[in-house]
């Protein structure tokens, strides 16, 4: 927008922010005393929450930022932060006219690491240029570097995607038992509940067993039977697992036979 903020001496500016969770959840709030709407979005007052000050480059070093506040919000809740809700979430952070609305974008990013203490939380930013820093350069390795079903890997999600419900679990040694005929397919996977008090969290598997697929999220007590999940089928990434299992080798991206560097400290030995 074409909005230049501040060139008067008073003007009625308010700093606001967004939250874009991973799981579908948007969130706004504002400095100012009372909640505005704009954007088709309710930007809750929040005072307690205060930017720290926003540093904008022109090249391509990334632009730095923080959110300090208090766990006052209903909407925030440390437990949330716990279960990772917030782990990668798109923020968004502007400075809004409360009279007439008009608003503009001063910081996107995500949000990176997560502290918190006595009812206080931190939240480093990662700005969008922070992707720049990511080296696009292949290594080799002897297991495939590709996500299962996704870049590389060529295989359909749909395939290997189940919809499934609770049976049983267990809190105390975080496991859930769904309605699938072999639970081993989806160790290395992914668990994404429907319903309940942690839908849309993604939680990984970790293991495998009669009792259940064990997750690397705690398991709410309050997880009810039928449940319904999403399940994503697990891969190895390992060359066997790919040519058996998937039949894809064609599209392995690993190196499982080239010799690593113990090759330069071998010497003979009498047999």
């Amino acid at each position: 927008m074409s909005r230049v903020f501040f060139r008067k001496e008073l003007e009625g500016v308010a700093t606001f922010w967004r939250i874009h969770r991973r799981d579908g959840v948007t969130l706004g709030f504002t400095s100012h005393d009372r909640d505005l709407w704009f954007n088709g979005i309710m930007h809750r007052a929040a005072p307690g929450m205060l930017p720290s000050a926003i540093r904008l480059t022109a090249d391509l070093s990334p632009d730095s930022a923080e959110v300090k506040g208090v766990l006052g919000h209903d909407s925030i809740t440390e437990a949330d932060m716990l279960e990772g809700r917030f782990d990668g979430a798109k923020v968004r952070i502007g400075a809004v006219d409360w009279e007439n609305l008009d608003h503009a974008i001063l910081y996107n990013g995500t949000i990176g690491e997560v502290s918190h203490d006595a009812g206080a939380f931190s939240a480093q930013l990662r700005s969008a240029k922070a992707d720049l820093e990511a080296d696009f350069i292949p290594r080799t390795s002897p297991t495939c570097r590709a996500r299962f079903c996704g870049k590389g890997c060529t295989l359909p999600a749909e395939r290997f995607t189940h919809e499934a419900r609770v049976v049983a679990f267990d809190a105390d040694n975080n496991t859930v038992r769904f309605d699938v005929s072999d639970p081993a397919l989806f160790v290395e996977g992914e668990v994404r509940f429907l319903s309940g008090e942690q839908a849309g969290i993604r939680m990984v598997v970790t293991g495998a067993s009669s009792d259940g697929l064990l997750l690397d999220v705690p398991v709410s007590a309050k997880l009810e039977m039928g449940t319904r999940a999403v399940l994503r089928e697990g891969c190895d990434h390992t060359l066997a697992t790919c040519a058996e299992r998937f039949g894809n080798p064609v599209n392995f991206q690993g190196e499982p036979f080239l010799p690593g560097n113990d090759l330069l400290a071998r010497y003979p030995t009498a047999r």
